[in-house]
């Protein structure tokens, strides 16, 4: 039975900060972070926006395409959690009137989340063909003001529907998955920021690639050249880059060609949003899905990773007709309409980020119409609200 991504939904907040303008602020040439790191923009959550609220919005973008009554399952990966016990998908549950029955959880392994949530949906829906699986993956990356991962941070989130059948996507079975218990990004409890060795974690990020990679190869009997393309993991672009030019080390000129255009295809939403943690690995497939002139048949390798850390590639075949389930336009319009922030505009909101609401004060939010956002606490409970 064929068991895939039938739909992708992806949200972004309605603001952004440009990284000629940060590079500037912090003393920097520009070019070190557009070629070095390889970001543009970097979408910015103001304190109406949060986990929750992205990951309803990133599924409204297709929930009226899709037969809501066949929903079993709904699987909300983040690090980005609003609560120690509640789970963000029953907000979400909530807010899109799913019925009673949907199973809802959250789960948690730093940026691998939403990689965890699609496993598990996928499963789900070989037991049972005849319902869908919701996957969302939800972050607000941040690691401060003038710090050195704060051209690395943004916000956003990308919304999975899995399905047998399904139209974008078909996902091969098996997989090759790497864990070690390491220290190369972490956020404690007490902490509204994350901690990062970055040299440290590109490098296990590099490893883990190169394991996960070859053992993937050597289980299924495939070459470097059997793929289309190949989506990674994307915190910062540049990151991505140096994987594909490991994964094409030692090819032929038209494989090496392919798939650094595929890549390039690839980075092009993820270098103007920033790093959405659960999100980053699939808004590099979405892009690639609407840039990289795939054709019905292709195989794609994905690369999921979450420091702590775990890793995993996995592969997907593309369906026939999977551009009739993507709208090009609408994505690209989500960035376009976003307002530029001048660096004090950003460093205000994000100070304002970090501070818990005040119980019982109604928060208001400059969103589009019919957009959900976080309208603060009432009594100790999150409101949310749609525009």
């Amino acid at each position: 039975m064929k068991v895939g991504i039938d739909q992708i939904g992806y949200f972004t907040p309605n603001k952004y900060v440009d990284m000629v303008d940060l590079a500037h602020a912090r003393n920097q040439d520009p070019n070190k972070f557009l070629i070095g790191i390889g970001q543009k923009k970097m979408s910015v959550a103001d304190p109406t926006q949060d986990a929750v609220s992205m990951g309803i919005n990133a599924t409204l973008r297709y929930i009226d395409k899709i037969d809501q009554s066949k929903v079993g399952l709904l699987i909300f990966g983040t690090e980005s959690s609003v609560d120690q016990s509640k789970s963000g998908s029953l907000f979400v549950k909530s807010a899109l009137k799913l019925d009673p029955a949907v199973r809802a959880f959250e789960v948690k392994e730093a940026c691998f989340g939403l990689t965890a949530g699609l496993m598990i949906a996928q499963d789900f829906v070989r037991l049972h063909p005849d319902q869908t699986a919701i996957v969302i993956g939800s972050d607000i990356a941040r690691y401060g003001i003038n710090t050195a991962g704060e051209v690395t941070q943004g916000a956003g989130s990308v919304s999975l529907l899995v399905s047998s059948n399904p139209r974008i996507l078909e996902l091969n079975e098996g997989h090759s998955a790497y864990s070690e218990d390491i220290n190369d990004f972490w956020r404690p409890n007490y902490s509204k920021t994350a901690k990062v060795d970055g040299k440290y974690s590109t490098q296990v990020y590099l490893d883990f690639f190169k394991h996960t990679f070859s053992d993937y190869k050597r289980q299924k009997g495939l070459e470097t050249k059997d793929f289309a393309a190949i989506a990674y993991h994307l915190p910062f672009t540049k990151m991505g880059l140096k994987a594909n030019r490991l994964a094409i080390e030692g090819v032929d000129e038209e494989t090496n060609a392919r798939l650094m255009d595929s890549f390039t295809a690839s980075k092009e939403l993820n270098a103007n949003v920033g790093n959405i943690y659960t999100g980053s690995l699939y808004l590099s497939l979405l892009s690639l899905l609407e840039n990289g002139g795939l054709k019905a048949g292709d195989l794609i390798g994905l690369f999921s990773y979450g420091s702590g850390a775990m890793a995993e590639f996995y592969s997907a075949n593309v369906v026939e007709g999977y551009e009739n389930e993507l709208d090009k336009a609408a994505d690209e319009a989500l960035l376009d309409k976003r307002r530029k922030l001048s660096v004090p505009e950003y460093e205000k909101i994000f100070s304002a980020s970090l501070v818990d609401p005040q119980n019982n004060v109604e928060l208001t939010s400059d969103e589009k119409k019919g957009r959900y956002y976080f309208a603060g606490i009432c009594d100790d409970i999150r409101q949310y609200r749609v525009k």
